[in-house]
């Protein structure tokens, strides 16, 4: 091509482009939410995450983009939709649903902040190396569900007190099991009770407790606190009742939908705490210097509908010291 005929296609291809092309906008950051359980069960929750957005300035789809990924109680799956979420180079992951999912997003990325909820101590399960300074790349909230296992055992005890065998439902896939087993037997022994322990990972496995619970003579259940028993928590409460067995819980969710009474901090709280953090972090700041938050106020909830459909009298004691009374 000659030179006279290169400047003129050049000069006519520059009259093509826009006279003052528009600034190119920024990339909307999007959070991974990835969860061990179907997110319709954790529908308080995940508004209180997005509260706690949307109070540090950030709107699903307006400036923040989510991208949601549920194992449904599947356990094995966790690992690959992590990696998902890491390849999809999202900017923060957001963990809901137990332990398991914040061991999958810890093992997807040293790099990717990952903010977390747990119940259990987060140092000693290896997530950060202290609550004051994370140093790594996971943070968040603890609600210290591992604490009130003695609490809510005396509550049923006291609720029950002829009651000499105490029954305890524990989901084996939970981390934190033995550990938490550990715990409701010495606090048994020192209330005098014998401890019938029985691990449940599905629906059918929840039918055999109960039935179970009734041969062994079992006269109350301490429901642990896991995140396939709160997905559950129609069948598991509908099971206390059919059997007519008192049974305390870990979470307040049991309660609302007909459960007797509920002994710990509030999970929607904790991930309000969870949408903030996120927020944080989308702002620039570093996990390593965010503290793990932990609360300072438990709830005693107690569903006195369900307390007469037993046919008992709560304790005026027990009656006393509840946060909330559920007629």
């Amino acid at each position: 091509m000659k030179r006279r005929e290169f400047i003129t296609l050049l000069g006519g291809a520059a009259a093509a482009w826009p006279l003052s092309a528009p600034a190119q906008q920024p990339a909307m950051p999007v959070i991974g939410f990835l969860s061990s359980v179907p997110f319709e069960t954790r529908r308080d929750q995940v508004a209180g995450f997005h509260r706690g957005l949307n109070e540090s300035g950030y709107v699903e789809a307006q400036n923040v983009a989510i991208e949601y990924r549920s194992a449904d109680n599947q356990i094995d799956r966790l690992p690959t939709l992590a990696a998902d979420l890491v390849s999809r180079g999202v900017t923060v992951i957001v963990t809901i649903g137990g332990d398991n999912s914040i061991r999958a997003a810890k093992a997807a990325s040293m790099t990717i902040p990952v903010v977390f909820v747990t119940g259990f101590d987060p140092v000693a399960a290896g997530f950060v190396a202290s609550l004051n300074r994370p140093g790594g790349n996971l943070m968040g909230v603890n609600f210290l569900v591992v604490l009130t296992v003695a609490k809510r055992l005396g509550l049923l005890s006291e609720f029950v007190h002829a009651a000499a065998t105490i029954g305890m439902l524990v989901n084996p896939d939970n981390p934190n099991a033995e550990s938490t087993i550990g715990d409701a037997q010495a606090a048994a022994e020192t209330l005098g009770k014998k401890l019938v322990v029985f691990k449940a990972r599905t629906e059918r496995n929840l039918d055999t407790a109960f039935a179970t619970f009734v041969q062994q003579k079992v006269e109350a259940v301490l429901v642990e606190s896991d995140p396939f028993f709160l997905a559950r928590r129609e069948q598991v409460v509908a099971l206390a009742a059919r059997h007519a067995l008192a049974a305390i819980y870990g979470f307040r969710e049991f309660t609302t939908v007909g459960g007797l009474m509920s002994y710990g901090t509030s999970l929607s709280n904790a991930y309000h705490q969870a949408g903030v953090y996120a927020a944080r972090i989308l702002k620039g700041e570093k996990p390593a210097d965010l503290p793990v938050m932990q609360p300072t106020k438990f709830e005693l909830v107690i569903n006195l509908k369900t307390v007469r459909a037993l046919g008992f009298t709560m304790p005026a004691g027990v009656l006393a010291i509840a946060d909330e009374v559920i007629e």
